[in-house]
């Protein structure tokens, strides 16, 4: 049997979650790779697959009018605990498939850990569906998993094993991801890497204690200053293309 990625999948896996806080982070790092490439102000974005919804989250801070897009009901559950005080976020329940949103709609669309759960054909069709809403000179941001990792061994093992709680995932490599973004019209105007943070054998052991009953926090407690150094050198070195080859994610900003 051919293994795949559903809806169920994802309620089960948002469902089991109180509240968004309990899902490792990225708001900061859509934010500000979007920034690097151009975000113009009071654009209006949309973020398909929008999961917790906190992706978008430091967009509208910024003064973006976002929409956010998810088929999960459970979701959607979990986003509209966030946007309470944000008159410029709409949450939608919709099919990534078929938007629910006329041709060039948008100056910004993203995603970021949605394309990876689809095999070739059901992901061109989604980029074509994301370009449709994308008006003329917008930016289409895609970000997903890095191939050369640890992680990706795991993943593919559990997948095996039927225990990954996405059911089906894959990866990719920085030059498929952007031969795939140019053979869909797009020019790519930015690229970037992103290591794990927590890294990977503290998210292990975080997750060997909650099945024995231990709960670790989401992140570490570290020594300040040592926490800061690393941040200082993380930050220098994904100015470099290192992280296009080693970091956990990827992700290539086009132009329509």
């Amino acid at each position: 049997m051919v293994k795949s990625s559903t809806k169920q999948d994802w309620e089960s896996y948002w469902g089991s979650k109180d509240r968004a806080e309990e899902v490792y982070s990225n708001e900061y790092r859509i934010a500000r790779n979007l920034e690097i490439a151009g975000i113009r102000a009071g654009a209006s974005v949309l973020e398909v697959g929008a999961g917790t919804g906190r992706d978008s989250i430091p967009l509208a801070d910024a003064g973006a009018i976002v929409y956010q897009l998810d088929y999960s009901f459970e979701s959607l559950r979990l986003i509209r605990q966030r946007i309470s005080n944000y008159a410029n976020i709409h949450p939608v329940g919709g099919d990534t498939f078929c938007l629910p949103f006329y041709d060039n709609t948008f100056d910004v669309v993203f995603h970021q850990g949605l394309l990876e759960h689809f095999r070739k054909p059901e992901a061109g069709r989604m980029l074509d569906e994301q370009v449709r809403v994308l008006k003329p000179g917008g930016l289409l941001l895609v970000d997903v998993p890095q191939r050369y990792h640890p992680y990706t061994v795991m993943k593919h093992i559990l997948i095996a094993i039927g225990k990954w709680f996405a059911g089906w995932e894959r990866s990719f490599s920085f030059p498929e991801l952007n031969k795939l973004l140019r053979a869909h019209g797009l020019q790519p105007v930015h690229r970037y890497g992103e290591w794990m943070v927590p890294g990977l054998c503290y998210r292990v052991l975080r997750e060997i204690g909650k099945s024995i009953g231990v709960r670790l926090p989401l992140y570490p407690p570290g020594i300040p200053v040592i926490k800061t150094i690393r941040q200082v050198i993380r930050f220098k070195l994904l100015n470099t293309r290192l992280p296009l080859y080693t970091g956990i994610s990827i992700g290539i900003v086009a132009k329509k």
